[in-house]
C-alpha cells in the first residue's frame, strides 16, 4: 500500500519540476534560467524597487543565489540598481523597462498555466485548495523549524 506520504511527497515534487520546466522555457526566450521568472515577478509588484535582502525574503532563496541572480538580470538589462550617491549596496533593485516587459510576460503564461492546471475545478473548490495548500504550507514550515511535537 502507498502511504500518505509517498503520495504527498511525489505529488509535490512533480508539480515543483513541472512549474519547474515551465520557467525554464519561458526565460529562454531571454537567454536566462528559470529561477529569474519567480524574481522577475516579484519585482513587477514593487515599482518602486526592493532591496536584494528583501528579493531573498520574498522568493526565500538564499542570499547567494539571489546575488547570482541579480547579478545576471542586470547584466541582460532587466534589472538595475537605484545607486544613491554613487553606493549600490542596501540599494533598491529596480526593473528597467525591458525587465517590466519580461515580468509582464512571465505573469501571463505563469497565469494561463495556473488556470490550465485547474481546468475541471470550480471556483469554490479552487479557493478551497488553496486554502488548505496554505495551511499545509504553514504547518510543514513550522515542522521544518521546530521538529515534530510528539505530545501532539
Amino acid at each position: 500500500m502507498i502511504s500518505k506520504y509517498e503520495i504527498f511527497s511525489t505529488v509535490v515534487s512533480s508539480l515543483y519540476h513541472d512549474i519547474q520546466r515551465i520557467e525554464r522555457t519561458e526565460m529562454a526566450k531571454y537567454n536566462l534560467k528559470g529561477p529569474h521568472a519567480q524574481c522577475l515577478v516579484v519585482m513587477d509588484r514593487f515599482p518602486e524597487g526592493l532591496t536584494a535582502a528583501r528579493l531573498c525574503e520574498l522568493c526565500e532563496r538564499d542570499k547567494a543565489a539571489i546575488s547570482r541572480t541579480v547579478a545576471e538580470l542586470e547584466e541582460a538589462g532587466l534589472l538595475t540598481r537605484r545607486e544613491q550617491h554613487g553606493i549600490r549596496y542596501r540599494v533598491p533593485l529596480v526593473l528597467t523597462e525591458a525587465g517590466k516587459e519580461a515580468a509582464r510576460n512571465v505573469n501571463t503564461v505563469a497565469g494561463r498555466a495556473v488556470e490550465m492546471a485547474g481546468v475541471g475545478l470550480n471556483d469554490e473548490q479552487r479557493d478551497v485548495f488553496y486554502h488548505v495548500l496554505g495551511i499545509i504550507a504553514q504547518n510543514l514550515h513550522s515542522i521544518s523549524m521546530h521538529g515534530l511535537n510528539e505530545k501532539e
